[in-house]
């Protein structure tokens, strides 16, 4: 089975780099047109080049702060501007913030809640009109398997990904009629650049690659997955592939999740 994405355009937040970065070129080279959203304009514009490079595929950079409502409407504006539509989200924007409930403060639950639950509000209620017309629409919520399993010191970030796996089921509802399959991601142990910041935080006496392989011991594959492999279940949902799949919670996550 081959998963095509030709003539279609995706729009991935938090692209620049990790598995947002993995998943735009998949579905560059999948044949899709990609535009890429990040804060940084630099980093941006260097990951964009890689990508068309890499896929011959057009990939553009946006700049913008997902978590601002202004930001937002500006970057959708701007896509539709350059590629004409958008046919496949996802919202993949957000970091792991979590620690003690009695020190996560209201400032710190509002910025989790802006970047991870409104964002993809709001860019929903933007792409979901022009996917209503076309009879044709993906999204992608990038989740985390503490939204269905949550533990002790996960707030904020648990709590703002169960509220991201409730929207998608009401998405999926909604508007299956209208052919928008609504998914989510349930993200587990992938080697990543955050993978990278917390061996360097932590600077354990062992190489990068053995802190991947014990850290992989853990999980009941016994190995941390790839952004790669993340990719090609996220390229098979925003594919015609993945058709008759929708409000559904896949685990991308070596079997870690005690939850189905």
């Amino acid at each position: 089975m081959e998963c095509r994405m030709d003539g279609r355009v995706a729009l991935i937040t938090g692209a620049s780099r990790g598995l947002g970065k993995a998943m735009a070129e998949t579905f560059a080279k999948a044949g899709a047109q990609v535009a890429i959203v990040a804060r940084r304009p630099d980093v941006l514009k260097e990951a964009a080049a890689e990508l068309t490079k890499a896929s011959n595929s057009k990939v553009v950079g946006f700049a913008g702060d997902v978590g601002k409502a202004t930001d937002c409407q500006s970057i959708f504006d701007k896509v539709v501007a350059e590629f004409g539509r958008v046919d496949v989200l996802v919202n993949n924007a957000g970091t792991s913030l979590r620690g003690p409930f009695l020190q996560q403060t209201d400032e710190i639950w509002a910025q989790d809640y802006d970047l991870k639950v409104m964002a993809a509000i709001r860019l929903c209620r933007l792409v979901i009109p022009g996917m209503q017309q076309r009879k044709w629409g993906r999204i992608l919520n990038v989740l985390s398997g503490g939204a269905k399993a949550p533990r002790a010191q996960g707030a904020p970030t648990n709590v703002s990904r169960a509220t991201g796996m409730a929207l998608t089921k009401v998405l999926a509802s909604e508007f299956a009629p209208d052919n928008i399959l609504v998914n989510g991601l349930m993200t587990g142990n992938i080697v990543t650049d955050q993978v990278a910041n917390r061996y360097k935080k932590a600077k354990p006496d062992m190489t990068f690659e053995a802190f991947v392989a014990e850290s992989g011991k853990k999980i009941p594959m016994r190995r941390m997955g790839t952004a790669q492999e993340y990719a090609n279940m996220a390229c098979f949902l925003a594919s015609d592939a993945g058709s008759y799949i929708t409000g559904t919670a896949i685990n991308v996550d070596g079997g870690n999740c005690p939850v189905v």
